[in-house]
């Protein structure tokens, strides 16, 4: 009987010892959970953030609150994520910019493999060349020609300094041998407001933030950024097919944690946000928005994060961009 209660016990002690490592993915989420988007509110990034954070809430039946914390690119969001605690209540909508470019070109209080916990992508959107109406060309081979005639005449918008869109401009110019003046925004909306009033002349950023204004006749597009024709603009050439080929520019954004999240966290979260995207509901929102749902396991988007930081800091080194 002694070596039979000894043993009872052992296994008692043993569960209780297991509690511990299981309570944080059972009590989770124990208090509302706080989506940081770094960037401005209206912009599309803002409309997939929320969406996210709405659909979120509902099936983890806890408030999920959208947070606007703009600046810097994108990458303030970045560094209140990556010192808020490792507990799954403060997650944070990365992209391109944030997580891929800006660590290779500027200074930020991150580090974006050793600081984050990649949950899954959420979505993607190619790059779209447009211009102000007033700009006589419809074609790359036009606009090239055009900058070309007024060196450093004409200005492009950008959603900020060493965004997506800053640099894969930049690529462009380096390729076309255009010589267009950058003027970086604090976020898509500003810099497609001035576009649409004719303060700059043309804007490289994804056909997420230009859908309205393109639909609206308020701007011409010119052509696509990615490898293939964009789904939401199926007539619009790609500048790759226009002359340019092998230029290949999209954006991206994902949901990440803290890198000392659990996993059962993590493993969570991921299921919730790919069991969501896989929704009607919102293969119809963010349609709508002229971007492509792309969900994939935790060690997926760690992976491309890893590429896509090697991508970018070899065209940052080749086009020999750098933050204005």
């Amino acid at each position: 009987m002694g070596t039979h209660r000894r043993r009872i016990a052992a296994a008692l002690w043993t569960a209780l010892l297991a509690v511990p490592a299981l309570a944080p993915a059972q009590s989770y989420p124990s208090k509302p959970i706080r989506i940081i988007i770094p960037f401005p509110p209206g912009a599309a990034t803002d409309i997939t953030g929320r969406y996210v954070a709405q659909k979120l809430g509902e099936t983890l039946g806890q408030l999920a609150i959208a947070e606007n914390r703009p600046g810097a690119n994108g990458t303030i969001g970045l560094e209140i994520t990556a010192k808020s605690p490792p507990d799954g209540h403060t997650l944070v909508l990365g992209q391109t910019g944030n997580l891929a470019i800006s660590p290779a070109i500027t200074k930020v209080a991150y580090d974006p493999i050793r600081d984050f916990a990649p949950i899954s992508m959420v979505i993607a959107s190619p790059h779209v060349l447009v211009v102000h109406p007033s700009v006589p060309a419809k074609s790359v081979k036009e606009v090239v020609a055009f900058a070309r005639s007024r060196p450093g005449q004409l200005n492009y918008a950008s959603t900020g300094s060493g965004s997506a869109g800053h640099l894969g401009m930049e690529l462009l110019k380096k390729a076309t041998r255009m010589d267009v003046v950058h003027v970086p925004y604090k976020g898509g909306v500003a810099g497609l407001t001035d576009l649409v009033a004719g303060q700059v002349a043309m804007m490289f950023t994804s056909v997420m933030t230009t859908a309205a204004v393109i639909k609206a006749n308020r701007v011409r597009v010119i052509a696509v950024g990615s490898l293939k024709r964009s789904p939401a603009l199926p007539d619009t050439p790609t500048i790759a097919e226009s002359g340019y080929p092998g230029f290949d520019v999209i954006s991206w954004w994902g949901l990440l944690g803290q890198s000392a999240m659990s996993k059962e966290i993590v493993a969570r979260l991921n299921k919730e946000v790919v069991t969501m995207m896989a929704t009607q509901d919102a293969k119809d929102r963010i349609g709508a928005l002229g971007a492509d749902i792309v969900t994939n396991t935790p060690e997926q988007f760690a992976a491309y994060v890893k590429s896509e930081i090697g991508k970018w800091g070899q065209a940052i080194k080749d086009s020999g961009a750098r933050v204005d």
